[in-house]
């Protein structure tokens, strides 16, 4: 594998989520159309989203302790922004473009950054109220998670169908999404799927666009069926945890709600619906998992376990949110977290699993299994050429469906490129 961060994008893209950036004085991220860093989305993630060479898309922490101690500084010269580390040029970077609609208010008031906001290239939405495992007396949210503190300050407790809709047209339009993304909380009653499925079915009827959602896994899970029917195509199930003991310390309402058996339960099961009948839509099962909270062995034994049963595994890195009960926990090490990646790329491309068949999507906040390749030494021809061809299945279907949509409303606009990876200079190793 490629040591140099100048020389293997996705080992870059891996050290700055761990290690964080600083921003010289001479950065004005705002002023230059760049976006604007939130607390937000869905608890996990904050930082300054960047573009990176060949077209990988990041949202690098900023605000957090650990990272103004980061050995990486961005620095602005003449309009463009430079990637430095230990003094050391890396590369050109791109800050991610802020679309107009990120300047407005839906027709009832509310601006439309807090009813969702662009992550990479897809429009993510936390739907509804605050998880209910914040609110309760004794609270049991998840350690690590935030959203507790974003709801009602970068994010709107309540979006009604129309505001949704409205902001989904103008990311539509003007960014170009292909995909958008729902994420909930826990509900007494298991009410996430109520609330969803109106969202889900006028998306499909009216914009067309590709749709996921990211929820507790629901008791009846013919419900699912019904989703795949709807033609919902992700479901993702967040059990953060393998390791069983560290899942009940670290995760105490969901232990307490539906322990981590229920979780792979859902996702086995979802997984097995994308073998069942004619396909009109893709369909993508995720079991979601945060690198760093555990040990890496464990972290890999969940990707096995994830892949063995068809479905694609979801690798976030862990950082330590601020006003979070492990806001003082260090963010884990880059040399741990390489194996970890390495064999997310290796167990998806060996079970021949839908990697990068999505088009036009690109994620800020974790490591797609397809952007690891260049942590393994191993290739797979033979997938890498049918993933190719399932890639232009989708893009076809996609873009007929789109079409008929957009007739009425104009094409969209050109899409955004990546910068190319700068010419190295002196070494710049992790």
């Amino acid at each position: 594998m490629e040591t140099d961060v100048r020389k293997n994008p996705a080992l870059l893209k891996l050290d700055l989520y761990c290690k964080g950036i600083r921003l010289d004085d001479s950065c004005l991220v705002e002023e230059d159309g760049g976006r604007k860093i939130l607390r937000t989305r869905a608890g996990l993630g904050s930082g300054l989203e960047l573009l990176l060479p060949s077209g990988l898309w990041t949202n690098v922490p900023v605000s957090e302790a650990f990272a103004k101690e980061s050995p990486y500084i961005l620095k602005r010269s003449g309009g463009a922004y430079r990637l430095h580390l230990d003094d050391q040029f890396v590369c050109d970077v791109e800050l991610a473009p802020k679309p107009g609609w990120y300047e407005r208010k839906t027709a009832t008031g509310k601006p439309m950054t807090r009813i969702g906001t662009l992550q990479g290239t897809y429009l993510g939405i936390y739907q509804a109220k605050v998880c209910e495992y914040w609110v309760e007396k004794t609270k049991v949210n998840c350690k690590f998670c935030s959203v507790g503190l974003n709801l009602g300050i970068d994010d709107a407790d309540d979006k009604s169908l129309d505001e949704v809709m409205e902001v989904i047209w103008a990311a539509r339009r003007e960014s170009g999404i292909t995909y958008v993304d729902f994420n909930t909380g826990h509900y007494t009653g298991e009410t996430y799927l109520d609330i969803l499925e109106p969202f889900i079915r006028r998306i499909k009827k009216e914009v067309g666009l590709l749709v996921g959602i990211q929820t507790p896994p629901h008791h009846d899970l013919s419900r699912y069926d019904d989703l795949r029917k709807m033609g919902l195509n992700r479901v993702s199930f967040c059990f953060e945890i393998f390791d069983r003991e560290k899942f009940k310390e670290t995760c105490p309402g969901k232990d307490r709600e539906y322990g981590l058996d229920r979780y792979l339960e859902a996702v086995e099961y979802c997984a097995s619906l994308g073998r069942k009948g004619p396909i009109t839509e893709p369909w993508v099962t995720n079991g979601e998992i945060i690198a760093g909270l555990e040990s890496p062995e464990s972290s890999m034994a969940a990707i096995d376990w994830i892949t063995s049963v068809g479905a694609i595994p979801t690798v976030c890195v862990f950082r330590p949110l601020i006003g979070t009960d492990y806001a003082d926990v260090p963010p884990p090490k880059t040399e741990d977290m390489v194996p970890i990646f390495r064999h997310l790329y290796e167990k998806c491309m060996e079970h021949g699993l839908p990697v990068g068949a999505a088009p036009d999507i690109h994620v800020s906040l974790v490591m797609l299994p397809e952007e690891c390749k260049t942590l393994s030494d191993k290739r797979y021809p033979v997938g890498e050429l049918k993933l190719k061809l399932l890639g232009k299945a989708v893009r076809y279907g996609l873009g007929k469906r789109l079409k008929n949509r957009e007739q009425q409303f104009g094409p969209p606009p050109r899409k955004v490129t990546a910068p190319v990876l700068a010419d190295p200079g002196a070494s710049a190793s992790v």
